[in-house]
Order: C-alpha cells, then sequence, then structure tokens
C-alpha cells in the first residue's frame, strides 16, 4: 500500500468536500471548545469540593475517665480501620483551647468546671470523605469501648455528595451530546466524500483493491478533520482562559491550574472523534463485495 497515494487521497478529500469537511472541523472545534470550557469548570468544583471534604473530620467523645492506655488502644483501633488517615487526640485542656477560639471566652467563664470530654478526632482518606463511608466509620467506632458518642457534620457531607454527583452528570451528559453531534456530521461528510468517489472506489474493487487500502483514506480523511478541529479548540480553549484569568482575584489564581496534558487531551478526542464518525461512513458505505 502507498503512504503517498493514502495521503494524497485523504487530503483530496477536503477538496471535493469544502463545505462539508469546514463544517465537520467548525462543528468538532465548537464541541471540544464547550466540553472543554465546561471540563475545566468540572476540575476545578471537583478540587474545590474535594478540598471541602478535606475539612470534615470525625469526633469520637470518649467516656470518662479513660487511662492512657485506654486512649492509644482506641487510637490504634481506629486508625487501623480501612479509610482512616489519622487519628488525633484531643484532651480536656485542648478542647478548652479550641472553645475559646471559636467562641472568644474560656469554658471557664461559662461553668464552674470544665464539661468538655477527651475526644478522637479522625481524619478519613481521599477517596473515602462520602458520607455513606463516615457513616460505615461512624458505626463501627461508636461500637469500640469507652467511646461515649461520634459526631460529624452529615448534613454538610451529603450537600457535597449531591453537589459532586450533579456535577459529574451535567459533564457526561453534555460530552455525550456535542460528542455526538460531531460524530454525525463527520460521518456525513466522509459520506459525501465516499458518494463523490463512488466510481474510483467500484473501479478499484474490480481491479482487486483490498477494503483497507480503499478505507483507509476516507480514515485518515476523518481523523485530520477531528484532528485540526481539536488542535483548533485548544488554541481557542488557552487563549479565552488566559483572558478570563485577567479577571480572577490572585487568592483564586493560585488555585487554578490547566496542565498542557489537558489541551493535549483535547486534540485527541478530536482526533478520536473523527476516526469514529468516519468509521461509521466507511463500514456502512464501503462494504466487502457481495454485501
Amino acid at each position: 500500500m502507498s503512504i503517498s497515494y493514502t495521503l494524497r487521497e485523504s487530503l483530496s478529500g477536503f477538496t471535493r468536500t469544502k463545505l462539508s469537511s469546514l463544517l465537520s472541523i467548525i462543528t468538532i472545534c465548537i464541541a471540544l471548545l464547550l466540553l472543554g470550557l465546561f471540563g475545566v469548570l468540572s476540575i476545578h468544583a471537583a478540587r474545590f469540593l474535594e478540598e471541602l471534604r478535606t475539612r470534615v473530620e470525625l469526633e469520637a467523645f470518649l467516656e470518662e475517665p479513660v487511662t492512657r492506655g485506654e486512649i492509644d488502644s482506641l487510637r490504634n483501633a481506629i486508625a487501623a480501620i480501612e479509610g482512616v488517615d489519622r487519628v488525633t487526640y484531643i484532651s480536656k485542656s485542648e478542647a478548652a483551647k479550641i472553645f475559646r477560639q471559636e467562641f472568644g471566652e474560656g469554658i471557664l467563664d461559662v461553668f464552674d468546671f470544665n464539661p468538655l470530654p477527651p475526644s478522637l478526632k479522625v481524619a478519613l482518606r481521599e477517596g473515602y470523605r462520602t458520607a455513606a463511608h463516615a457513616q460505615r466509620l461512624e458505626s463501627r467506632i461508636a461500637a469500640l469501648p469507652r467511646v461515649e458518642s461520634v459526631k460529624y457534620r452529615k448534613e454538610y457531607l451529603e450537600i457535597i455528595d449531591e453537589r459532586a454527583r450533579t456535577v459529574h452528570n451535567l459533564t457526561l451528559g453534555l460530552g455525550i451530546l456535542v460528542g455526538l453531534s460531531a460524530i454525525v456530521l463527520v460521518s456525513n461528510t466522509i459520506r459525501l466524500a465516499i458518494s463523490a468517489k463512488k466510481q474510483i472506489i467500484r473501479t478499484m474493487e474490480l481491479v482487486g483493491a483490498t477494503r483497507a487500502f480503499i478505507r483507509l483514506p476516507f480514515l485518515l480523511e476523518g481523523i485530520l478533520q477531528g484532528l485540526l478541529g481539536g488542535v483548533l479548540a485548544a488554541v481557542l480553549l488557552y487563549v479565552i482562559l488566559v483572558h478570563l484569568l485577567r479577571f480572577v482575584s490572585p487568592e483564586l489564581l493560585s488555585t487554578i491550574r490547566v496542565e498542557p496534558t489537558f489541551y493535549a487531551a483535547v486534540v485527541a478526542a478530536g482526533a478520536l472523534l473523527g476516526l469514529i464518525g468516519s468509521s461509521i461512513s466507511v463500514l456502512r458505505f464501503i462494504r466487502p463485495a457481495g454485501q
């Protein structure tokens, strides 16, 4: 198979179906640009939600009196539970200091004694900071000896989980919608290119050309359309983000970053959409002899 012939034939489709090819490239560009912008928002929304999750800790309040040996035993037992990142002991005096920091007055200014019990603060590992995992962990910790009660911000975690599902579903839905539209248009463009070269294809079949030899130029044409659309989308995405970030505060700007691999993924996604779209038309309209 001649590589030069394959490339020449794949590029010739751009001249035969100029308008259709241009529409395909523009559609893929717009689709990927929308996906890219929404992807950036989704990634940073997920990062923000994960940052909020790191602030959620379970606190196991201990029965009094409790010995140092019982505290160490509890810490080891909790630390051994799957999903636990670290366990921190908070004594009665440390709890009083935290109370002063949060409320602006000492606990002894309110009571004649320190009613705050000692406790163990439990931080969760990444991937376990969900309402479901926290609830299971709460049940296991509450069943341990010398644990009086376990508290955590259950409603807070449930809201974060709900927002994370919403972001995921929106990203998935938008991705499917714009991806399908790009695939359909590329498929139609390649179909027009196949129709324009119907006689040539028939002649090639008669002289014994293989299916792969006939199909490959059309597949490459679809990939090139997708690749051009992806490159254009990546460039526009970069330009738009650079200009938008000029209006973002320095504090927020430090948390926003788009890796070069993200732009590479946009280009690769364009090539993939082009390949899928062209494959649909090629498999449908260039069939093996006798079919």
